[in-house]
């Protein structure tokens, strides 16, 4: 990559400074900013003061602001170029319990060294997010004290409530859409595809969460007089819920494909590359085949293609002993997780179409809907996912991957709909950071590379 700007000037600084760095993220890792325990509110308040102080030191006009629960953090810098990037990150921390399973305080970070003899940071916040924000900052940093300046306007929003729904960032954002404009909005809480190889996360599954209740007789029977005879919710909530995937592992609900799409070629044949095989994945948890699509890519299955699964059925007695009953009805709660091209509306439709048209006499069902979000994805040929993937594939010395997620990231919606941001999401955590759980970590290579990364992405950004 070609750059009118110092870029390796800069590069040399983020090496140069690299305690400091530390210094500054293990101040932050200290303060107790969990957002779930109003116990800790004073602690929220105190992440987000510090946050904004710090990011005055390097020229950003910061400010704390309220949003009816933990505080969000602002900060808005001009750049040289045209483009203004919106960055997103959060403050915020998991609670710490069990703490007896610690092998360190979780407010009290520390460098340690692991098995594979790589230098690890630890402490709670360490991956999830603080480490993971901080990368960032500590780039801008590096561009300010070089240059003077950022390669282009950045606007900072780093919220207090992620751990707990976030759920003031939404009005709060619609609140203040004129104030968070840019042409791009940056996040920071992702992961690597491996400890070698960077990744941009480039798609996330919508959801549409339902329960189904199918009620038959008007009280619980006696089987010992009724069995044979009457209709059993239980069977018959049995049947639609197997009826649901077909021997091929598709989803036989009718229209529920319309408008998926398949990979581009070259993407699917990157992530073939990847090499993700089912003992590698399934093998850990005790499991040994996949039971997607047939004729999927396992990464295919977990990240870009539509699925359905059930997650709880209720239904008859279910205490100790026993209890000869045929339940009056039956309930199940299941969830499908939907990609690019498909509207949660119709899916949910759908589904009620399906389960009413197997329901037999005597029976009848009631839905409860919860949430129905759709799912995100980035235009392949975006400008500016061509940029950073261009930059992380330089940092790295391995070509940038693009890979999706199966779960779902409320705000890069809300990007989408009120700030018609498309959202490139970059991060450096690896599946072993212990992430919400005790001893939690991050890979001092994450760190000093993740801002070495982020510096130079900011510099791609501009071109």
């Amino acid at each position: 990559m070609t750059s009118s700007r110092p870029l390796e000037q800069v590069l040399a600084n983020v090496d140069s400074t690299l305690d400091q760095s530390l210094e500054r993220l293990f101040a932050l890792l200290r303060i107790k900013s969990i957002s779930t325990d109003s116990a800790y509110a004073k602690d929220c308040v105190e992440a987000a003061e510090w946050l904004a102080a710090d990011l005055r030191t390097i020229g950003f006009a910061a400010e704390v602001r309220p949003t009816g629960g933990h505080p969000a953090v602002v900060a808005k810098s001009p750049g040289d170029a045209g483009r203004h990037a919106l960055f997103y990150g959060h403050y915020d921390v998991q609670p710490v319990d069990p703490l007896n399973l610690w092998d360190t305080p979780p407010f009290e970070p520390s460098l340690a060294t692991g098995p594979d003899g790589a230098k690890r940071i630890l402490a709670r916040g360490a991956c999830d997010d603080k480490g993971q924000v901080m990368t960032f900052v500590e780039a801008c940093r590096a561009w300010k004290a070089v240059t003077g300046s950022l390669p282009v306007g950045l606007t900072l929003l780093i919220e207090g409530e992620e751990e707990s729904g976030s759920k003031h960032l939404f009005d709060f954002v619609r609140a203040n859409k004129d104030d968070l404009k840019a042409d791009v909005a940056l996040v920071c809480d992702t992961g690597m595809w491996d400890s070698d190889t960077p990744a941009i996360t480039t798609s996330l599954r919508g959801l549409v969460y339902e329960e189904v209740k199918v009620i038959a007789a008007d009280r619980d029977l006696h089987s010992g007089v009724y069995g044979g005879a009457a209709r059993n919710p239980i069977h018959v909530l049995g049947r639609i819920v197997g009826a649901i995937h077909g021997d091929d592992g598709r989803i036989a609900i009718p229209g529920f494909y319309d408008g998926v799409k398949d990979l581009p070629p070259d993407v699917k044949a990157d992530w073939e590359g990847l090499g993700l095989t089912a003992d590698a994945f399934l093998g850990p948890i005790g499991l040994s085949e996949p039971i997607g699509e047939k004729g999927r890519l396992l990464i295919e299955m977990i990240q870009s293609r539509p699925t359905c699964d059930v997650n709880g059925i209720i239904g008859g007695y279910t205490g100790e002993g026993t209890k000869t009953v045929i339940p009056s009805e039956a309930s199940a709660k299941v969830s499908f997780r939907l990609v690019a091209g498909q509207d949660p509306l119709k899916i949910r439709e759908a589904f009620h179409a399906f389960v009413r048209s197997l329901l037999p006499v005597d029976c009848k069902v009631e839905f409860i809907s919860y949430k129905a979000s759709p799912a995100i994805e980035l235009p392949w040929t975006m400008p500016a996912l061509t940029a950073a993937r261009a930059a992380l594939t330089a940092e790295w010395g391995r070509k940038a991957v693009t890979i999706g997620s199966g779960g779902s990231i409320p705000i890069v919606g809300d990007f989408k709909n009120v700030l018609g941001l498309d959202t490139l999401l970059v991060g450096f955590g690896l599946e072993d950071d212990r992430v919400h759980s005790p001893n939690e970590k991050y890979d001092l290579k994450s760190f000093h590379k993740g801002i070495r990364s982020w510096a130079r992405i900011l510099d791609a950004l501009a071109q």
